[in-house]
């Protein structure tokens, strides 16, 4: 059997450290079971909380959204979380739960959670409230999230209403439980720290029914901050949680504006009355912040874990063709779009796992700008005269982003191929895409937990998820691979296989066209503190550290 114990002295040490700087947290809340405290409860100051700008959602249940997390992230826990350690090296960490042990056969985990953790309403957390919100992540008819937790043994008779049991969940007292998987699972852990993993107080989401996720009074927590105020259409509100479970925040709260209007958003800004200006999505409105040398001390920079990427339907002729897919890599002059539509805040990607992502091959070949070569590989495959294709473009895209496909198209028709951009309703464009039916669209997929399954598995774990993306990859033998390579145990194993189906889908099939890792721009206003990212580049999860002067 082997354990996560974090009585371990290095193992202590190595945690404490992290966590330290990477969780919010709150004392005990051992003595305060009974209730919320008054202190929780009194009005705070809002002039003290941070100010940050958000784009108002439509729901804040994580298990039912695959976009907005700010709440999940700030409000709620998770059993484990994940960080980078002094090496740059992503490691599980404790959170709720204390500590685990993992079978020798690597199927059975057994959990341990802290003794003494509360919601912000004062009751308990236990194995049941756990066992609930797997359960309701399978079983909710608007889930979006049950590929974290359907490797649980039974998830599928759950799911299709056979039983209303989890059978491979079994509660071993109020604080331990244990989950058998149905097969081994390499990343199972680093599932777990996904915000759609966050765990929900069983009675009180019981009894709120479709207002949680609504309603701030009925969607309840153990993390850092208490969703306080929804005011719709204006923003949100969250307050600190004094009484949680690992000390209390740095901040006395934090401020979400809903805005989307550039110039409101850097005008609020130069006011004093923003905190942090995210320059992502702000247009030729970021350059003054970029390249004024008075903002360069405020400038503060990451690289979210991320790749935005060129999808091309391989059940669409003469996409099929595998020379053509070729030709379409060959003729893209990536670094130029990544200059002209970011201003070369980028790093140019050749495969499937981006910089940062555990597994990522620097060594992995360069896939050339040659469009000879590509007007020679179209002409071999017959199609010298060039084809006709479509490019999708969904309505809701940064401003960036439509500009740059149609210097993509640009790019194709100097070898002939005659591409047409066309936007298309957020809503019919997922509803395409989802059934297989879009040739061509560029997007970005940016990692929910830092391995490499989260990627290849999603694009080509098998023919159902292949044919969401609108990828449509034919080959059942190397699909057969990614998902066997789930269950390699050994690390280094796991990810030389990786890596040799990455140079076979991408730079041999030619499956789909990496662009470019983005790197983000933050500027801090006066009053902030404490600015980190996360291991993924972002900085939403990291309020609770940041302090307000």
């Amino acid at each position: 059997m082997k354990n996560h114990k974090t009585n371990k002295p290095l193992c202590l040490l190595m945690a404490t450290a992290l966590l330290t700087s990477m969780l919010s947290g709150c004392t005990s809340a051992a003595d305060n079971a009974g209730g919320v405290k008054e202190e929780a409860n009194a009005e705070p100051d809002v002039s003290k909380f941070l100010i940050a700008v958000e784009e108002e959602p439509d729901t804040v249940d994580f298990q039912c959204t695959s976009i907005h997390y700010t709440i999940a992230q700030n409000v709620f826990d998770r059993l484990v979380e994940m960080e980078n350690n002094a090496h740059g090296s992503a490691v599980v960490l404790p959170s709720l739960a204390k500590e685990w042990e993992v079978s020798d056969d690597e199927l059975t985990y057994t959990f341990h959670l802290r003794d003494g953790v509360t919601f912000s309403n004062g009751s308990a957390l236990t194995a049941s409230d756990v066992l609930y919100s797997f359960t309701r992540l399978l079983t909710h008819p608007d889930s979006c999230n049950q590929d974290i937790v359907d490797v649980i043994a039974g998830a599928d008779k759950l799911q299709s209403g056979e039983t209303d049991q989890l059978e491979g969940f079994k509660v071993l007292g109020d604080l331990d439980f244990s989950i058998t998987l149905e097969e081994p699972f390499a990343a199972f852990l680093p599932c777990l720290s996904m915000p759609g993993a966050s765990i929900m107080d069983e009675e009180t989401t019981v009894n709120a029914g479709e207002r949680f996720g609504i309603d701030p009074e009925w969607t309840i927590g153990t993390g850092s901050f208490i969703l306080w105020k929804w005011n719709k259409g204006e923003g949100m509100l969250l307050k600190a949680n004094k009484d949680c479970w690992n000390g209390a925040p740095k901040c006395e709260g934090v401020n979400l504006k809903f805005m989307s209007d550039a110039d409101e958003i850097s005008a609020l800004f130069e006011k004093g009355e923003l905190d942090i200006l995210d320059l992502d999505g702000l247009g030729s409105v970021a350059d003054k912040y970029l390249e004024d040398d008075s903002y360069k001390d405020r400038l503060f920079r990451a690289h979210p874990v991320g790749i935005t990427y060129i999808a091309l339907n391989e059940s669409i002729e003469p996409l099929n063709d595998v020379s053509v897919r070729k030709a379409l890599q060959l003729a893209l002059d990536r670094q130029a779009l990544l200059d002209s539509s970011l201003n070369g805040k980028g790093e140019i990607e050749q495969g499937i796992f981006p910089h940062g992502l555990s597994g990522y091959n620097e060594d992995l070949a360069e896939i050339a700008y040659d469009p000879d070569a590509a007007a020679s590989l179209l002409a071999e495959a017959g199609y010298g005269d060039g084809f006709e294709m479509t490019i999708s473009v969904k309505s809701s895209v940064s401003s960036w982003e439509k500009p740059m496909m149609e210097d993509v198209a640009s790019m194709w028709d100097k070898i002939g191929v005659k591409a047409t951009v066309e936007v298309i309703d957020e809503a019919e464009w997922m509803k395409l895409r989802k059934s297989g039916k879009l040739s061509c669209y560029e997007a970005t997929w940016t990692a929910d937990f830092n391995d490499p399954d989260n990627f290849i598995y999603t694009f080509f774990g098998n023919k159902e998820n292949t044919t969401f993306r609108s990828l449509c990859y034919p080959r059942e033998d190397i699909m057969e691979r990614v998902s066997d390579a789930r269950a390699i145990a050994d690390k280094d194993e796991r990810i030389k296989e990786y890596r040799e189906l990455e140079q076979t889908i991408i730079q041999e099939d030619a499956a789909w066209i990496p662009l470019f890792s983005r790197i983000r721009y933050y500027v801090k206003g006066e009053r902030l503190g404490g600015i980190k990212a996360s291991w993924n580049g972002s900085v939403k999860n990291n309020y609770r550290n940041m302090t307000i002067q």
